[in-house]
């Protein structure tokens, strides 16, 4: 499994509020359509105010096909299309990894 992670930054027109509104409620059904997308996470920071970023964003694919095939979909340029309109694209470092979970309670 492929993990696209991302640490975002909100467009400087936008509160930090605005922005997590519009990326959780506009967004997250357009990015959703992407194919081949496995997983989607979105994360918030606890305190926005002392946080560099506005947030993470992980994406999965089954491979590094997939990951590319998703983003030169049609659905994956108007993914991008509609991140340029609150993000600042490219503002926070970014890295593709292969995940290995050490300990997962969670399921």
């Amino acid at each position: 499994m492929i993990k696209l992670v991302e640490f975002v930054v909100r467009k400087e027109e936008l509160s930090h509020a605005e922005f997590a509104d519009y990326w959780l409620h506009d967004h997250s059904p357009i990015a959703k359509e992407m194919p081949g997308l496995k997983r989607y996470v979105t994360s918030l920071p606890a305190d926005p105010e002392q946080s560099e970023y506005d947030g993470v964003l992980e994406l999965y694919f089954e491979d590094m096909d997939a990951l590319s095939a998703a983003f030169d979909s049609e659905a994956g340029q108007r993914t991008m299309a509609d991140a340029e309109s609150f993000l600042q694209v490219g503002a926070g470092p970014r890295m593709i990894v292969e995940e290995t979970v050490q300990l997962d309670e969670t399921a």
